[in-house]
C-alpha cells in the first residue's frame, strides 16, 4: 500500500499552501452532487413554484447561489487556491417522490483541479434550498454530498466505475 501524506502540511509539520507552479495547466473538470430531502408536500409546492419568495423561485435562487458558491469557494475554504473559472453549472432535480439531487459541474484550465468548487456549488445550492423553505418545515436534510466525477490533473475519478 502505498504511504500517503496530507498535502497541505510542510516538512515542519505547518499549513502551507500547495505550490502548483511548476504544474501544466490542464483542462480539469469535476462534478460533485447531494441530495435535499424534502418531503412530498413540500416537494410538490417547490417544484408547482406555489412557493412566494422576494429572492425569487426556490430552484432558480438556488442555482446562482450554487454559482456563486463555487466561484468564491478559495474565500471559505482554507489555503484553497482562487481559480477563474471556465464553466460551472448547478442542475437541480426531482429525485425520488420526496428530494431533490443537485448537481454542480465546474471546469477550470488550469494547474489545480475544481473538485472543491463543485462540491462548495452543489452545498450552497442545497443550502439556498433549506434557507427558502425552512419556513414550511425544519424537517429538511442534506445528504449524500459527495465528488462523482473528476477529469483532469495527475489522477482521473469516476465514483461510479470506481464502487
Amino acid at each position: 500500500m502505498q504511504t500517503k501524506n496530507f498535502t497541505h502540511v510542510n516538512a515542519a509539520n505547518q499549513p502551507t499552501m500547495v505550490d502548483v507552479g511548476a504544474k501544466t495547466p490542464t483542462r480539469r473538470v469535476a462534478r460533485a452532487h447531494c441530495r435535499v430531502v424534502l418531503g412530498t408536500e413540500l416537494l410538490s409546492h417547490v417544484q408547482a413554484g406555489e412557493m412566494p419568495s422576494h429572492k425569487g423561485p426556490v430552484i432558480h435562487t438556488a442555482i446562482l447561489a450554487g454559482i456563486m458558491g463555487a466561484k468564491r469557494t478559495s474565500e471559505l475554504i482554507p489555503l484553497c487556491h482562487p481559480l477563474g473559472l471556465d464553466d460551472c453549472s448547478i442542475t437541480i432535480e426531482p429525485d425520488g417522490p420526496d428530494a431533490l439531487r443537485v448537481v454542480c459541474t465546474a471546469v477550470v484550465t488550469g494547474r489545480t483541479g475544481v473538485e472543491m468548487e463543485a462540491l462548495t456549488g452543489a452545498t450552497v445550492a442545497a443550502l439556498t434550498i433549506y434557507d427558502m423553505c425552512k419556513a414550511f418545515s425544519h424537517d429538511i436534510t442534506i445528504d449524500n454530498v459527495q465528488l462523482i466525477a473528476k477529469t483532469g490533473g495527475k489522477n482521473d475519478f469516476n465514483r461510479f466505475e470506481n464502487s
